[in-house]
């Protein structure tokens, strides 16, 4: 069983912000899937569940996003490798697709709390390229809505994702899928 998770905060404040890449990139998948998310209290998040993956948006804001990560990978006896997270990145350059098999949290407070609620580092990760801010206060560009220029030039970002996610799912070599996405340049 495979589990992807898309990182960002509840809510209809924060849609469309940095932040919520995560989600963005989540929702694009699920609709052109025609997959439909419910809310499961249980787990702490919106979640879509098939035979051989789960999609998962936690509720619970981004520091905490392990609880729910946690949840459903003790319920579901998830192992580390078949986790793909996908969250925004503002040290990548806007619309750079970063994908890494393990690693740190690099100062992402989501993924340093899903590392610390299953207790490894051990996992894929999507990371999406924001840009550095060009003020001082990163809480408020990652916190920011896109302008509509850039959520353009993002949602065009949805097929490579799609086909990302989709390779990840049928099993493909994270070294295959790295090789493939992870580019030099931004779109």
């Amino acid at each position: 069983m495979k589990l992807i998770v898309g990182l960002g905060n509840p809510g209809l404040k924060y849609k469309n912000t940095r932040h919520n890449v995560g989600f963005m990139v989540l929702n694009a998948f699920a609709e052109q899937n025609n997959y439909k998310f419910k809310n499961k209290r249980e787990f702490k998040g919106e979640i879509y569940i098939d035979k051989n993956f789960i999609l998962l948006k936690p509720d619970t804001f981004m520091n905490l996003s392990g609880d729910s990560v946690r949840k459903v990978v003790n319920f579901y006896k998830i192992d580390p490798s078949d986790i793909l997270v996908i969250c925004d990145d503002f040290n990548i350059p806007f619309l750079k697709l970063r994908l890494r098999m393990k690693g740190s949290s690099g100062g992402h407070n989501g993924l340093k709390s899903i590392i610390q609620n299953i207790g490894s580092e051990d996992f894929p990760r999507l990371r999406i390229g924001l840009g550095e801010p060009d003020e001082n206060d990163i809480v408020d560009y990652v916190l920011s809505k896109f302008s509509k220029a850039d959520l353009d030039k993002f949602k065009s970002l949805y097929s490579k994702t799609n086909d990302l996610i989709d390779e990840f799912i049928l099993d493909r070599s994270i070294d295959l899928i790295m090789n493939r996405y992870n580019t030099n340049e931004s779109l």
